[in-house]
């Protein structure tokens, strides 16, 4: 099966302390939270303008002339640092599910063949009791445990109590990779009407939001609606607006409801589609892959991208010069400034597929291109 996958129990229930601060009543969000991330690397190359009326502009040679990294996965080809919706029937499984993944996330343990970037998770599993939690972890997991992934079944409130409450916790524990909300409807604030597609896409857009910046990967838990769908994204309980607010989603669906058989349909703006098939482990309810459709989100193999990792290895990790002598490197057709360009916008595609770092940096002397090869444990 890992052929099939594109290259690409043992928990601990939160401390008292920790949940206190979930508890707390404190809604005030610190200044700390106002930062942005750009996700570039040349940022002293950045050419951004203010225009007359207030828009912050940037030409389109400019945006070609910058290296954007992007946002790393966290579990290669399947979870990025985006926000996600994951939806299912009640009692499909979507709360094993999630455990499934904050387990391997915050061990660092590859998740059916997929490379697994290990960082602390917090699940706030807001429909459990700590009684069922700690039966389920120990089934599905054993007896060992980590201190790497925390759990809460209270959130201590909605909206800027529930932000401030996070941004204490991710203050306290700065490299969280991810936050699982468990469900959505627990930490929503309450409506005395039916909500709306404003509604809606508000509620995700805040969450969202706040994990851009943060730099998490954010999975909000929800529903889905009884009435079937030929496209099982429409099939989410609410307004397209959850859908369209959120960076991706993940649905968990059953034909058959007694079946230990699902399928599994990732769609996201930064990742191409997926549909996995799984089974439920009937001893310790996990889900395992039977099978997955790699040809939907499988890219074409690119040459120069693989020249410019062959220039690079275990030892000689890196390499460095000017536009110039990376063309010549190469021996590629490409003039410069378009090698440079192209390169500039795989950038990310180098990092996730190929661990290579790509830097296009500018000094008094010229443009320095540089490419290091970073291993997996490094990244």
């Amino acid at each position: 099966m890992e052929e099939a996958i594109r290259k690409t129990a043992h928990l601990a229930l939160v401390g008292a302390d920790a949940e206190q601060f979930l508890n707390s009543s404190n809604n005030s969000i610190t200044a700390e939270d106002k930062t942005c991330n750009d996700f570039y690397v040349n940022s002293s190359d950045s050419q951004t303008s203010f225009t007359g009326n207030g828009l912050r502009t940037v030409t389109m040679n400019e945006l070609l002339d910058t290296v954007y990294t992007g946002k790393e996965p966290i579990i290669d080809g399947l979870l990025y640092r985006d926000t996600y919706l994951f939806t299912g029937s009640p009692k499909v499984g979507k709360s094993f599910f999630m455990t499934q993944l904050a387990y391997h996330v915050s061990t660092g343990t590859p998740l059916w063949g997929y490379p697994v970037r290990k960082g602390k998770v917090l699940y706030l599993a807001l429909e459990d009791s700590k009684e069922r939690l700690q039966s389920r972890l120990h089934r599905m997991f054993g007896e060992d445990g980590t201190d790497d992934l925390y759990l809460t079944t209270s959130s201590g409130g909605t909206g800027k109590i529930l932000e401030g409450n996070l941004i204490r916790f991710l203050s306290d524990n700065p490299d969280t990779s991810l936050v699982i909300l468990d469900t959505l409807k627990k930490i929503r604030e309450k409506s005395n009407t039916a909500y709306s597609y404003d509604d809606d896409y508000e509620t995700v857009i805040k969450l969202k939001n706040f994990a851009d910046r943060r730099n998490i990967c954010l999975i909000i838990v929800h529903h889905n609606r009884k009435l079937r769908s030929d496209d099982v994204f429409e099939m989410i309980s609410g307004t397209n607006g959850l859908f369209g607010a959120a960076d991706g989603a993940f649905v968990l669906d059953k034909e058959n409801r007694g079946s230990d058989e699902a399928t599994l349909y990732v769609a996201g703006r930064d990742q191409p589609d997926a549909k996995l098939q799984l089974k439920r482990n009937t001893t310790t309810l996990a889900w395992e892959l039977i099978d997955v459709d790699t040809e939907s989100w499988k890219d074409p193999p690119d040459p120069l991208l693989d020249s410019v990792a062959a220039l690079v290895s275990e030892d000689r990790r890196i390499w460095q010069g000017s536009p110039t002598e990376l063309a010549a490197a190469l021996n590629t057709d490409l003039s410069v400034n378009a090698l440079t360009r192209k390169l500039n916008v795989h950038a990310q595609k180098l990092r996730n597929d190929y661990s290579i770092i790509y830097r296009n940096t500018r000094n008094h002397d010229g443009r320095t291109i540089r490419i290091e090869l970073n291993m997996r444990d490094d990244m």
